[in-house]
């Protein structure tokens, strides 16, 4: 039985330590609170501007800067504004346009090209170097895969001076800090090579990590059963040990794909001359609809909708893979 004091005492607690005491016995509690909490922030962060591109798309153009797109609302006599914009009209008609206009077919053929060619490049040579740091010991590997992993921490704005002036071919590349030639590089600026390279170099080193981290969960005893049948070890890598490591690969390979396809940095920097439009990527399409003296948002909303819907796709598609490829290995069995 509660005593006098004890209710003066409890009266006498602020609401967050109450709120405080009563989590600490009932922990459903947070678990729902952060839930709820986590949810609205995803809808607002991701699903809200989806939703603003529809209304965007969908609104006629002479509409678009016609007064606010929040409507009001007349409730049981009480008239307030609506909290979400609606669209002022229909006009499905823009996704249709945005291929009339620009063939923006063309770029998003483009970023799917430079996408799946840097994906396989990566995951080529990340596998290589995943099997040399997961199954390999040798002196320095701590150190080296500590340097390969620092390479992902720097902006890309710190490499575009240099890949610009390796790219150009005007000069020839020297030892750092000296004046010594190497080599005079072939002129790549203007091709497909100079968003390739950097885009494989950039996306490199976190696919290393991720596959080394699988190939090093694979027992020894497999490839060496593979070895013992006169396989060498880049055939028990191909085989044996990547066909296993599968949820690794597929999550390299589309972290890789997504980040690529919707990369304008490199592409718009290193595509200097107008016959190199043509191997501008999806987001560059998605700018044509702005000139020096309008601005086609609905254009450029439709076509923001209809360049995401493969990544959507990949995703929907390969959602397990990812899910699995990215838990495996946080516990040890």
């Amino acid at each position: 039985m509660a005593t006098p004091t004890d209710t003066q005492e409890q009266s006498s607690d602020g609401p967050l330590q109450r709120w405080t005491q009563s989590a600490i016995q009932n922990p459903d509690k947070v678990y729902r609170a952060l839930f709820y909490a986590a949810m609205v922030f995803f809808l607002v962060t991701t699903l809200f501007p989806f939703y603003w591109l529809i209304v965007l798309a969908v609104t006629p153009e002479g509409n678009l800067l016609s007064g606010s797109f929040l409507p009001t609302v007349n409730l049981f006599g009480v008239s307030g504004t609506f909290p979400l914009p609606v669209p002022k009209g229909f006009n499905p008609g823009a996704f249709v346009t945005v291929f009339e206009q620009v063939p923006f077919h063309l770029y998003m053929l483009n970023s799917f090209a430079l996408a799946v060619t840097t994906t396989v490049i990566v995951l080529f040579v990340a596998s290589l170097a995943g099997y040399v740091f997961g199954r390999l010991r040798f002196p320095g590997r701590a150190l080296l895969m500590l340097g390969i992993l620092a390479i992902s921490y720097f902006p890309p704005a710190a490499f575009v001076i240099p890949l610009f002036q390796a790219f150009a071919g005007n000069a020839p590349i020297t030892i750092p800090f000296t004046s010594i030639p190497l080599f005079t590089p072939p002129r790549m600026l203007n091709t497909p090579g100079s968003m390739v390279l950097p885009f494989s170099a950039l996306f490199m080193p976190l696919s290393i990590f991720i596959l080394t981290t699988f190939y090093g969960q694979i027992p020894d005893g497999l490839e060496d059963a593979a070895r013992v049948e006169g396989t060498t070890r880049l055939g028990a890598l191909f085989r044996v040990i990547m066909p296993l490591s599968a949820p690794g690969v597929a999550t390299a390979a589309v972290l890789t794909f997504i980040a690529v396809y919707n990369e304008y940095f490199f592409s718009s920097i290193m595509a200097t001359s107008p016959e190199a439009a043509k191997w501008s990527p999806i987001v560059g399409g998605i700018l044509s609809y702005q000139t020096q003296y309008t601005t086609q948002f609905n254009l450029m909303a439709a076509a923001s909708i209809v360049g995401v819907l493969p990544v959507v796709i990949l995703v929907i598609v390969a959602q397990e893979r990812i899910v699995s490829g990215l838990t495996s290995g946080a516990l040890k069995e």
